[in-house]
């Protein structure tokens, strides 16, 4: 049978088991009077920010609006690709996360009036490009059908953690890159729907809005599990933006979350990204995270005191290294 390459780290055990603990109070939550409404501003934030990523331009605001059938001035086909995912999601409970046709139907959902092939594997080469530039070409079109049915046996048959299958299948799912159009927001619903059969909350928890506030960290996390072959960087970093997720949404302080060396949220976000780029600097981690380079700047300093990162060379050329990492 197919084995995707990944490895676990020692950093996602101690992970799944901060989101194992998490998933128990954030099921409490859920449980109180104003879940309805929650669960609704949830999947406003969730269908905003899986589209904002792709570059559709409404803000909440405005997908609430369409959501609600009222009138919004902006361009139709953006408009058309919320109306599509308000019923992509609406198929949420219906869908099997181990099936390939579903797959295709939530594809063909998502992508209709858009794209002439909704529903429909490529039929012609595609690539990831920064400019004119390849980061990544995916696989040939002849060759994705065999691969997407290799990638779900393997996803339905083994014993591996579903947190860890949902990361690898997410990171297996935009390499292949089996659509025309529509991998990034297929991918992330189709990582939700297999955290669901973990949970159920994962229907009402939007991770897309994690992983929107730290897009950058995202594209570096699949780049660098791209360079390495192996899936490992990209699961450090979903697992922790599911952590952060679960944090975020529950109603309490996220510092209240720290890890073995006292590291509070926030700081976790920054090592986090240090992860996903070595070559970072305090400005870009501050636009990406929305805080103050002065911030950053003061945590990075608090971290290097500890002893848990240094920097290697000058501030130009140099980069960050994560110690026992």
């Amino acid at each position: 049978m197919y084995k995707p390459p990944f490895t676990v780290s020692a950093k996602a055990i101690n992970l799944i088991a901060k989101i194992s603990s998490q998933l128990e109070r954030y099921a409490i939550r859920m449980e109180q009077e104003d879940t309805l409404r929650l669960r609704r501003v949830n999947r406003i934030k969730t269908i905003h920010s899986s589209l904002a990523i792709e570059g559709n331009t409404l803000s909440e605001g405005e997908v609430q609006a369409v959501l609600e059938g009222k009138k919004v001035v902006a361009p139709l086909k953006e408009i058309q690709e919320v109306k599509n995912a308000i019923k992509t999601y609406e198929l949420y409970p219906k869908l099997n996360p181990f099936s390939l046709q579903d797959l295709l139907l939530a594809h063909e959902t998502m992508m209709a009036g858009l794209v002439d092939e909704a529903g429909m594997f490529r039929k012609g080469g595609v690539g990831v490009f920064d400019g004119d530039k390849p980061i990544h070409i995916a696989p040939p079109a002849d060759r994705v059908r065999d691969l997407m049915s290799d990638l779900f046996g393997w996803l339905e048959n083994v014993d591996d953690h579903l947190l860890i299958r949902s990361c690898v299948f997410h990171y297996e799912f935009e390499f292949i890159h089996p659509f025309a159009d529509g991998n990034g927001r297929i991918g992330r619903l189709w990582q939700s729907l297999i955290l669901g059969r973990l949970n159920p909350i994962f229907e009402h928890l939007p991770v897309e809005n994690m992983v929107y506030s730290n897009q950058q960290a995202y594209y570096h996390a699949i780049n660098r599990s791209s360079d390495l072959g192996d899936s490992g960087p990209f699961i450090d970093f979903m697992l922790e933006e599911i952590l952060n997720a679960l944090v975020d949404h529950q109603g309490k302080s996220n510092s209240d979350i720290a890890d073995e060396k006292g590291l509070n949220y926030q700081q976790l976000r920054v090592l986090g990204y240090l992860r996903a780029d070595r070559h970072t600097t305090a400005a870009k981690i501050a636009a990406n995270l929305d805080m103050s380079a002065r911030q950053i700047e003061r945590m990075l300093a608090d971290m290097k005191v500890k002893g848990i990162i240094r920097r290697i060379g000058a501030n130009r050329n140099g980069y960050w290294e994560i110690v026992d990492d």
